[in-house]
């Protein structure tokens, strides 16, 4: 593994963090490490990446280490890769193709499949030259373009057209998961988010009370976005839905091609932004989270930070983590996954949210009319009910459906107080 980062920034700070994450996506992706190398630089070297002299030690290191891969940590240009495998004669990765490697095993539905089929397409089309370079020596002149030229322009040809029929089946595939949702636009809906590994899927589970919510303790478990509805108290259940985990340096081409997948969060009426407290870097976790999410234009979603597997986090640590996660993100909540308990406070803040963003509605309902009045009770939350005259009149927050119903049946409705807005948590 070899990891270069810039002498400027905050980079050089996080080596040894950086090559443990790099560590586990190559045991993700079913590789051994067996030996690193670094160097810090004031900015890449056009054709190598690394200086000259770095890359003559790699190649004595992989001749030493009798190593059959190079995974580098940083995006490396098409040039880049090409120049340097001819330098160390051995296959050499970036991060970024690393990462569609194990997204590629790892995809589950026709969906996750296509897309990351795509964001692979996406990354290989500038880098098919280097792929033929062992026709590279039969060039021929005009009438005489050795097979190698032919079959790359033959190849980039048929990737584009398959670019073009994967970007318009996932066309298809959006307004497929669009009239989906349309059937669940009256229920209050939650979408997790954040860096892989975070223990979402493990959050999600507990909530659900589901054992067939798939968790694993490694990066990239869950891939596809999984819903369930979940009890939240006082009668009242929602929707909460896992999505794709984030990850520093996430290829800009996969991120395009999973907007489809993260639309659930797009639709979400809160997000839930759950970081590992128990990881040294969850600071940097959480900004490259962030960043992703702004990417995505979802930064003005409303949004709640949720410091998950407090368990883990050493005794003697948790008041500073506590005490530093109030100073940077107020209202924050604190849980754990796996502890008796360690969820209601999460609980309780989903059921705040949802009366939050309800409105508050003076229903005015005939006293004869036993059967409308008893559809308010069972369908909302009744705050006070009194009589006047002939009429019911009830306070009480009801979703869309239950509005549209009532006024169908000719009984007069009014909002008396306006649904808020979720805490925003950007």
């Amino acid at each position: 593994m070899v990891s270069a980062p810039f002498k400027r920034g905050m980079a050089k700070h996080f080596v040894d963090e950086h090559l443990e994450e790099l560590a586990r996506l190559a045991d993700t992706a079913g590789a051994q490490v067996v030996g690193t190398l670094t160097q810090q630089l004031d900015r890449p070297h056009p054709a190598t990446y690394l200086g000259t002299g770095k890359v003559e030690e790699l190649k004595l290191r992989i001749q030493e280490l009798d190593a059959t891969l190079v995974i580098f940590d940083d995006e490396l240009t098409p040039a880049q890769g090409k120049n340097i495998e001819e330098i160390v004669r051995t296959r050499v990765m970036d991060r970024a193709e690393l990462i569609l490697d194990i997204f590629a095993t790892r995809a589950r539905s026709s969906e996750a499949r296509m897309q990351v089929e795509l964001a692979q397409l996406e990354y290989m089309l500038p880098r098919l030259t280097r792929m033929w370079t062992h026709l590279e020596k039969m060039r021929g002149g005009i009438g005489m373009r050795g097979p190698g030229e032919t079959q790359l322009e033959t190849d980039r040809r048929l990737i584009q057209h398959r670019i073009r029929v994967l970007k318009e089946r996932l066309i298809d595939v959006e307004r497929a998961r669009e009239i989906q949702r349309q059937g669940r636009r009256t229920q209050f809906r939650v979408a997790l988010v954040g860096y892989t590994n975070a223990g979402k899927s493990s959050i999600l589970r507990a909530l659900a009370a589901d054992g067939d919510v798939f968790v694993e303790d490694r990066l990239f478990a869950t891939l596809d976005p999984l819903t369930r509805e979940v009890d939240i108290g006082d009668g009242y259940t929602m929707l909460l839905t896992d999505t794709v985990g984030f990850i520093r340096k996430l290829p800009h081409h996969l991120v395009a091609s999973f907007r489809a997948t993260l639309a659930e969060a797009r639709e979400a009426d809160l997000l839930l932004h759950v970081i590992d407290a128990s990881h040294p870097a969850w600071e940097e976790h959480r900004d490259v989270v962030d960043g992703v999410l702004a990417e995505l234009g979802l930064a003005e979603r409303p949004m709640r930070y949720v410091m998950n597997k407090m368990d883990a986090v050493a005794p003697e640590l948790r008041s500073g983590v506590r005490e530093r996660v109030a100073n940077l993100m107020p209202e924050s909540l604190f849980v754990s996954a796996i502890e008796p308990g360690g969820l209601e406070s999460l609980r309780t803040v989903l059921l705040e949210s949802m009366r939050r963003q309800r409105p508050v509605l003076e229903v005015r309902i005939p006293a004869a009319n036993g059967r409308l009045i008893a559809e308010v009770h069972r369908d909302g939350e009744v705050l006070d009910q009194r009589h006047d005259e002939d009429l019911i009149v009830l306070r009480a927050r009801l979703d869309e459906r239950a509005i549209g119903r009532l006024r169908q049946a000719g009984v007069s409705v009014t909002v008396t107080q306006a649904a808020r807005p979720a805490v925003m948590g950007m």
